[in-house]
């Protein structure tokens, strides 16, 4: 169900908070997230699934699970108080993959990275900003047909500008960026197809 998997999935970032302070070099006693005045929680996402919980001096506030206590943590065994009742949650970590497994059933979770590669998340082909600036200059339609290295774009940033060419000859499919426009380090400006053949 889908209760079992979202508290899979708090077992599994609490068993990798205690993972990771058991191999702490460095104040490996205090607990993941731990502040002297309350911040933000902490925050691990699997494949369809985030998790959100602070430990604090009252114990496990976790968003989505009120009424849940934490038991005892460690990297390969969670047990948490639902409603007055224990249960073990077995965790085994692998490279892309946490298995965890308890009475409720077993459970198989995708971490998702904390911090992903730029450019990992959008589509074959797109053109990023390489730094925050204003586009000064558009040179190609969209449509056209551009041979690599050619320039697509120009922007501005630090009195300074920048070409944005094509990594290999195409089509651009579209064009995301206005002469004028002021965009972020990292934004898509535009998506150039290769051609077949």
């Amino acid at each position: 169900t889908e209760d079992t998997v979202r508290l899979a999935a708090l077992a599994a970032a609490l068993a990798d908070a205690a993972a990771n302070r058991a191999a702490a070099r460095v104040q490996g006693r205090l607990p993941s997230g731990w502040r002297n005045v309350p911040s933000q929680p902490q925050r691990k996402a699997y494949d369809g699934v985030a998790v959100a919980y602070a430990l604090g001096r009252d114990g496990l506030t976790a968003e989505d699970h009120p009424g849940v206590a934490l038991v005892s943590a460690a990297p390969d065994a969670v047990v948490l108080d639902v409603a007055e009742v224990h249960h073990r949650f077995a965790v085994a970590a692998h490279p892309g993959l946490v298995c965890v497994d308890s009475t409720l059933g077993p459970v198989t979770l995708r971490p998702l990275p904390r911090f992903p590669e730029p450019g990992s998340e959008v589509a074959a082909g797109s053109l990023l900003a390489p730094m925050p600036g204003s586009v000064v200059e558009v040179c190609v339609a969209e449509g056209a047909v551009v041979r690599a290295g050619q320039v697509v774009l120009v922007l501005e940033a630090m009195k300074m500008r920048h070409p944005v060419t094509a990594p290999a000859g195409g089509v651009v499919r579209s064009l995301a960026a206005a002469v004028g426009e002021q965009v972020d380090a990292g934004s898509v400006l535009a998506v150039v197809t290769e051609e077949a053949g």
